[in-house]
Parts: structure tokens; C-alpha cells; sequence
């Protein structure tokens, strides 16, 4: 694969760290001053849509080398004529086909639709300590937004403050906490999706929401995901907390109990000890087992009341990825999230994270294949959202094209997480008083936000349309993250309403296999799309010779 530069002239934008195929350092940290795209993106919007420095330049495209096969060797197509997929409303005239009336809303699920303004969702943000401390900014952003955002795993489990008995949940704060930020700006639009694992079965999670909230969350199993091939994990400095987590029944490394790693860490030999939770279905031993296993979870959950259930599944080969898209449709589960390799949000192993699982174009396109499969037999798929590295507009126009019509969100890990960290640093520079809350980092701003402004009204672009959605008396209680992620957001749509528009498909429904094709014959072979010029060769040599 061609390596990605560091820095892009047209856009004005630099990264910190080494990209990689989202365009964000491979090492994203939430103290960072400045300049990814991305970031960049969560104060000027749709501005980042275009070069800099209007009227004093010219521009030329730098992506000419298409090596290897990833999204960066897919390409978007264009067509001369035509209107698709209009919205309600809306003509095949040249006056009411332009790109803002371009329809981004869709929806999920099968006997209930959960609606969405934006085909993105974010990644499943769990019991890693800066979910939990920009939880506030991602979850008012998704709910301003209209997107669903997950609860990740593990977030009771690692409270101090959770009671649980005998395997049931008394209190649950921080789940508390999660759930009721987003459900207090939430509209209709979006959802708040809570994650269980292994250790969440056991603690009683879904039945302590499913009490508490009732149809107001979205319950989702987890098999795996695209950054590691075990479960999740995170580090913890203090002795005390790590033998907390060793009671609560998790898997601690080093063990804290033994009198060596106590005295080591008591030394400053061992300064960290890493939680990590189980596998799944370690005791099972056939597909079948599977698959019993399976139905019997979601057939429990049925029965404790959740309406909308569904399956996050990772990077493994291609018998996990069958079983997973044909058990959630025999399920009929409302939503299935596939995550390839080179995506990942926490504390993968880093080793691990550079070399186990299927890269996520190949993942996705075998997703595609095996879904038409089941199709074709009459059967009603589920629903899909493709993850695993996926940053910008483009990366949602051709995923949801790759994967069409049976992939109908995006899911961003770490791209939605910028935001967060971006606009709580200027809260806490602006505002010293809530540096601490919402977790500031910075003493000043850097000049690569001054160079904007120093209120929030100058430095975020999107600053007034939250303003009209909220109110003016509520601007006080938005986090400055959320509005940073509301303006990231509003670039990524107005930058898919583009492309959709150049596709000459106004609605999401309309986005076809058709729209993309493969720029060199190695993905042209992995993927089953076109290449670029044999796509509609015919039709342009049966122009010619009639």
C-alpha cells in the first residue's frame, strides 16, 4: 500500500502522528493541539470541504497511485444526466435536484425502525477511562446530531459505585449516567445502543436497562471486534482498583493478589495492571452449539421485553462472518455492526491490532456477497453497519454503496471521538472554572484554534445552528465537544450530499453496488466490483457504433 501523507497543502491540514487509511494518526490523543482533517473539520465544518485560501490558489488532486486494496482504491462514479431516488417533494428539475436537498435521514430495524438524520453511528464507547470522561460531549452530540451512539461493554462492572448481588444490578450509576445524558436531547432521531459481554451476562445488565428504561434502549450482543481478537481490556494505576476488578470477577495481569506484583508495584516496578474480559463461547465446540447458544440469548432477551436487539461482531474469517449475518436474520435481529481490521478505539495490543483479522474492505465485501446469498433465497437480511477505520464522507458513500442495500450506517470509532476531546479543551481554557469537568487539557489555546477566534460563537462553525436547535437559554448546558461533533457532523453530510448528488441519488435508498468501482484489478478481483473503464464500456462502445 502507498503511504499516506502526512500532511495535505490543499486543506491546510497536518497530522501529529503517522496516518493511516482514515486520515487519523494511528495515535490519536485527546490533548492534541491541531491540525488533522478531522479535527480541523470539528471547528470550520463544511468548509473542510474545500481547498484553502479561496481566490488565491488553484488545485489539483494528489491521489493518483491506487496501490493495493483498501477503501483508498475505490473510487466514486458520476453520471451525466438523470435524477434518482427523489425525495418526497422534490422534482427532476434543475432547480430542485441541487445537493442541499439531498436526503441523508434513513432508518434501521425490522417490526421497529429506529430513524437516523445521518447514516453514521458511533463505536461501541465502554469502560475505557476516556469514554467515561467525554462521555458528555459524544453523547449530547450524537442525540443533537440524530445518530444512535453505543454504550460499549463493561461499563457497570468496572464502577466502584455499582451495587450488584447475587448477579443482579441494584444501582448503576455511570450506566445511569450514559444512558440519561443522551435520552435528555434526544428527539426521535438516533438511539442510545447498550453493549453486554460475557461479564455483563453474568452481572444482569440487560435486565437492570430493560427494567429501568424499558424500549428506550437498544440491547446489543457482542462477539468481537475489528481491533483484537480477544476481549475487551483497560489499564488501571491503582493497586486497590485492580483487586476491585479481580473480585468483581474479571481476568486482572498481572494477578494483584500475588505478594510479587503487589511489592512491585509498591516499588514502581509495575506501575499499570491491565483488565480483560473473557471470551465468548469458549465451551462450545461446533457451529451448531453456536447458533443454539445464539437463539436462546436473544429468545431470553425477547422475553424480558427488549423490542430492538442487536449484534456487533469483529475481524474473524470467513465462517464467523457467515454465521453472524445468517443467525442475526434468522433472529431477526434489527442491526448488525461488521468490523474489519484497521479500525479501534481502546487499548488493543498494539502488535495484535497491526496483524490478526481481515482488513476492512475485503471483510465488507464478502458481508455483501454472503448477505445477496441468503437474499436470494427469499430471506429478509439484517440490517448492516460497516466499520473499521472510516473517517470521512467518502468513506460513508462507499460503504454504504459496497455493501448496498443491506448496509445502512456507518460506524466511526475514533473519528467521532475528536470532537469530544477538541471542544472540551477550549471549555476549559474559555471556561476555567469547568476545566476539571469536562476534563480540559490545555492552558491556552493553540494558535491553530486563535486563528479562528477566541469565543465559541467564532471558533465553532456550527455554533449558531446548535443555538436555533436548542435555544438560546439552553447554550449554557452544551458541552463545546458536542458542538464541535454537531459542526464534524455537519461537514460529513454536506460532503455525502455531494457526492450523492454527483451519483445523481437524492435519498440513501437510492446509493447502489453501481456507484463505486475498483481503481486497479487486485481489488477489482477481491470485491466483485467493476474496474473503472470496463464499467459501462459497452454502453459507450454501442454509442459510438450505432
Amino acid at each position: 500500500m502507498n503511504r499516506i501523507a502526512k500532511s495535505n497543502d490543499a486543506l491546510g491540514i497536518v497530522n501529529r502522528g503517522d496516518p493511516c487509511e482514515s486520515g487519523l494518526c494511528t495515535l490519536c490523543r485527546c490533548d492534541c493541539r491541531g491540525k488533522c482533517e478531522t479535527w480541523l473539520s470539528s471547528l470550520r465544518g463544511r468548509k473542510m470541504l474545500y481547498p484553502r485560501d479561496y481566490s488565491f490558489i488553484t488545485a489539483g488532486s494528489a491521489n493518483v497511485n491506487h496501490i493495493g486494496v483498501s477503501y483508498r482504491s475505490v473510487r466514486i462514479d458520476g453520471y451525466l444526466y438523470g435524477a434518482n431516488s427523489l425525495p418526497e417533494g422534490l422534482t427532476a428539475s434543475e432547480d430542485d435536484c441541487i445537493f442541499p436537498r439531498v436526503n441523508t435521514e434513513g432508518e434501521f430495524g425490522q417490526k421497529i425502525k429506529t430513524k437516523f438524520r445521518l447514516p453514521v453511528m458511533t463505536g461501541a464507547l465502554g469502560s475505557t477511562f476516556i469514554a467515561a470522561k467525554y462521555w458528555e460531549s459524544f453523547a449530547v452530540g450524537a442525540a443533537l446530531v440524530g445518530i444512535p451512539i453505543v454504550v460499549g461493554e463493561n461499563v457497570v462492572g468496572i464502577d466502584k459505585q455499582a451495587v450488584i448481588e447475587n448477579g443482579r444490578i441494584k444501582k448503576a450509576p455511570e450506566l445511569d449516567r450514559r444512558i440519561d445524558t443522551f435520552l435528555r436531547y434526544y428527539d426521535g432521531y438516533g438511539a442510545i445502543i447498550v453493549q453486554v459481554n460475557v461479564e455483563d451476562t453474568r452481572n444482569g445488565v440487560a435486565e437492570y436497562v430493560i427494567e429501568k428504561y424499558g424500549d428506550k434502549v437498544i440491547l446489543e450482543l457482542k462477539w468481537g471486534q475489528g481491533a483484537k481478537c480477544i476481549g475487551g481490556e483497560i489499564q488501571v494505576t491503582s493497586l486497590e482498583y485492580a483487586l476491585f476488578l479481580k473480585k468483581r470477577g474479571y481476568v486482572v495481569d498481572p494477578d494483584p493478589e500475588l505478594p510479587e506484583v503487589q511489592e512491585a508495584f509498591e516499588k514502581g516496578a509495575i506501575k499499570s495492571i491491565a483488565r480483560h474480559s473473557r471470551l465468548g463461547y469458549t465451551s462450545l465446540s461446533s457451529r451448531e452449539k453456536v447458533r443454539n447458544a445464539f437463539m436462546k440469548e436473544v429468545k431470553r432477551l425477547r422475553k424480558l421485553g427488549y423490542k430492538r436487539i442487536s449484534l456487533k461482531t469483529g475481524s474473524y474469517g470467513m465462517e464467523a462472518l457467515a454465521m453472524a449475518i445468517r443467525y442475526a436474520t434468522e433472529a431477526k435481529l434489527d442491526l448488525l455492526t461488521i468490523d474489519g481490521s484497521g479500525g479501534g478505539t481502546g487499548m488493543s495490543p498494539w502488535n495484535m491490532m497491526e496483524s490478526w483479522g481481515v482488513p476492512s474492505l475485503l471483510l465488507h465485501a464478502k458481508a455483501y456477497e454472503y448477505a445477496k446469498i441468503l437474499a436470494h433465497k427469499g430471506k429478509k437480511v439484517v440490517d448492516m453497519a460497516f466499520a473499521g477505520g472510516l473517517a470521512r464522507e467518502d468513506h460513508i458513500f462507499k460503504a454504504l454503496a459496497l455493501g448496498a442495500p443491506f448496509t445502512k450506517l456507518v460506524c466511526m470509532g475514533r473519528a467521532l471521538m475528536i470532537p469530544g476531546f477538541l471542544g472540551s479543551n477550549i471549555e476549559g481554557v474559555l471556561y476555567p472554572e469547568r476545566k476539571a469537568k469536562v476534563n480540559g487539557m490545555w492552558d491556552k489555546l493553540p494558535p491553530s484554534v486563535t486563528a479562528f477566534g477566541a469565543t465559541p460563537e467564532e471558533i465553532f462553525a456550527g455554533y449558531y445552528d446548535v443555538e436555533k436547535k436548542v435555544g438560546k437559554k439552553e447554550m449554557k448546558n452544551i458541552p463545546l465537544g458536542a458542538i464541535a461533533l454537531y459542526t464534524l457532523a455537519d461537514k460529513l453530510k454536506a460532503g455525502l450530499q455531494q457526492l450523492m448528488a454527483g451519483a445523481r441519488k437524492f435519498s440513501l435508498s437510492g446509493i447502489e453496488r453501481d456507484d463505486i468501482y475498483a481503481a486497479n484489478r487486485q481489488t477489482q478481483k477481491e470485491t466483485g466490483l467493476k474496474f473503472i473503464t470496463e464499467k459501462s464500456d459497452n454502453i459507450a462502445k454501442r454509442i459510438l457504433r450505432s
